[in-house]
């Protein structure tokens, strides 16, 4: 069952196949939701500063009944952050407000603030920014540590400088939008790429031409998108507060024929309806 499965990181450090995306996931419904997902059998549980439920996911884990050392909770660095005091300063908030002693994976959310996303040039703030995710690493609040959003030339300007590389990069990766490209880029230097939005916001569910290939499998259009992103080497990670939907999510055990897998992979379908006003969606 996929819930049971994982990579394994470039540290060694073990992360689960599928998991729990709570953007948009109120923080005084977070712990609901969390403790709903980890009773279903999910182990990996995805927040973000920006997200405001850092508090919420934590109670969840903590009232869950599991041991912590079970469970792998990522959190994010904000995008406006690109120094080294202050991202000092905002890991060790995440950890409080997660009310956790260590946090299992940590990223800078985006090479760029939200308001100048795949703008100016920051590349001497990210490098301050991971030197401290670097420091908390070596000082085990961190398990492993990682970037999202990061396209090549951001990813060389850490690699060019690190002393810890990124273990992985969390993209924008769905049926209709998959960055080619940069996931063999990420792979070749031992990257683990996670997709956010594998169900593409919402928006795929419309779209006949994924529905009719979904309809051949016996699955729902979510089962079909999840179960595609992890037949591409990704960490999945859909986001629901609906136990139910939680449920079918994780009921991905089928496999894709390599020709369906080509014609989602050439796929283009970036649609997001009204969730284009965000940067990661439209880009800018």
């Amino acid at each position: 069952m996929i819930l049971q499965q994982t990579y394994t990181l470039s540290n060694d450090v073990r992360i689960p196949k599928l998991g729990l995306g709570t953007w948009f996931i109120d923080d005084d419904k977070a712990a609901d939701a969390v403790t709903d997902a980890i009773a279903l059998g999910y182990r990996n549980i995805d927040t973000a500063q920006a997200y405001g439920n850092e508090r919420g996911v934590g109670e969840g884990v903590r009232a869950s009944g599991v041991a912590r050392e079970e469970l792998f909770v990522s959190t994010k660095l904000a995008a406006e952050i690109k120094n080294y005091d202050a991202a000092v300063a905002a890991i060790d908030g995440s950890l409080t407000t997660l009310g956790l002693d260590h946090i299992d994976l940590m990223l800078i959310h985006s090479p760029q603030p939200w308001n100048d996303y795949r703008g100016g040039d920051y590349a001497e703030g990210n490098r301050a920014a991971w030197r401290a995710l670097e420091d908390a690493y070596k000082a085990g609040k961190l398990a492993s540590i990682g970037v999202s959003n990061f396209e090549q030339r951001d990813l060389d300007n850490i690699l060019g400088a690190c002393a810890i590389a990124p273990q992985v990069n969390q993209l924008l990766v769905h049926a209709g939008n998959t960055p080619v490209e940069l996931i063999a880029y990420c792979e070749n230097n031992n990257i683990l790429v996670e997709a956010y939005s594998p169900i593409a916001h919402g928006e795929i569910l419309h779209n006949p031409d994924v529905r009719a290939i979904a309809d051949r499998y016996g699955v729902s259009v979510p089962q079909l998108c999840i179960r595609y992103t992890l037949q591409l080497g990704t960490v999945s990670l859909p986001k629901t507060a609906d136990p139910e939907h939680m449920r079918g999510n994780a009921q991905v055990d089928f496999e894709i024929t390599a020709d369906d897998m080509d014609v989602l992979r050439n796929l283009r379908a970036r649609d997001y309806g009204d969730h284009s006003v965000f940067p990661v969606y439209s880009g800018k």
